[in-house]
């Protein structure tokens, strides 16, 4: 099975890799550097937007490049507002080579009101936490979640979770995608 992600970061590539091997055999997936068309750091349903623009080009290189990939996933990684606080995560968009979009959200964890205030001036999480953690690219590393964790998860993992759910409407296609499935119907 060929699974194209939007992105060479090696932490995306390896969760998708992880995630569809519990419900696939013989993954086979790669990195393709496209754009999300959205801002750095994406906040509420602007990450959700990121994630399927980032499916829909991928999709259009398959069909162009006649590359015979039969997935296509999309990560963007958010903030959001909820219940009076600030919580970075990942949306996962996921489409099969039919057309069928799927999504699923990471688990969210809270930031604390520093981070918070240079996200809303439009700096990307990766870029702060390079800055508090003095070093460099720890978004192709840890991540966000590894740091505030402690090493207990990290951003490998946290994606991973999201896209486990996000497969979730192909695993049962006759719920999810009904009005697409001719004369079958389970209720």
């Amino acid at each position: 099975m060929k699974i194209l992600v939007g992105s060479r970061n090696p932490v995306k590539i390896k969760s998708v890799e992880d995630a569809f091997k519990n419900y696939f055999d013989a993954v086979a997936v790669t990195g393709v550097e496209v754009e999300s068309g959205v801002s750095n750091q994406p906040i509420g349903d602007e990450t959700f937007i990121g994630a399927k623009n980032r499916v829909l080009t991928l999709m259009k290189m398959n069909e162009t490049n006649n590359l015979a990939a039969d997935f296509f996933v999309g990560i963007e990684g958010g903030i959001v507002q909820l219940f009076n606080k600030w919580f970075a995560f990942g949306c996962m968009c996921v489409a099969d080579k039919e057309g069928d979009i799927g999504f699923g959200l990471s688990p969210h964890f809270e930031l604390p009101e520093i981070v918070v205030k240079k996200l809303l001036n439009g700096i990307e999480l990766g870029d702060v936490m390079d800055e508090i953690q003095n070093q460099e690219n720890t978004k192709q590393k840890l991540g966000a979640i590894g740091y505030f964790t402690n090493g207990v998860m990290n951003r490998k993992e946290l994606y991973a979770e999201g896209l486990k759910a996000a497969v979730v409407p192909f695993l049962k296609k006759d719920l999810y995608f009904a009005d697409k499935i001719k004369g079958k119907s389970i209720i």
